[in-house]
């Protein structure tokens, strides 16, 4: 199976998230958003499963209003 690496504006456009967002959350710790792998000396992507994952694990609008 072909794991495919997404770049950032891909992975702002799935997620609903903005750059800075993006790379706010890669830098705090605490965040759960999964790590870039590094793609040559200033690139950087995402593995699409991760992402996925990420997006999986979120609380949906509806089980936001249930808590």
């Amino acid at each position: 199976m072909t794991e495919f690496i997404l770049r950032l504006p891909r992975v702002a456009e799935i997620t609903g998230l903005s750059r800075s967002t993006i790379i706010a959350m890669v830098r705090n710790e605490e965040e759960s958003f999964p790590q870039p792998v590094r793609l040559g000396k200033r690139a950087i992507g995402w593995k699409q499963t991760d992402i996925e994952a990420w997006l999986a694990g979120r609380p949906t609008r509806n089980e936001e209003h249930s808590l």
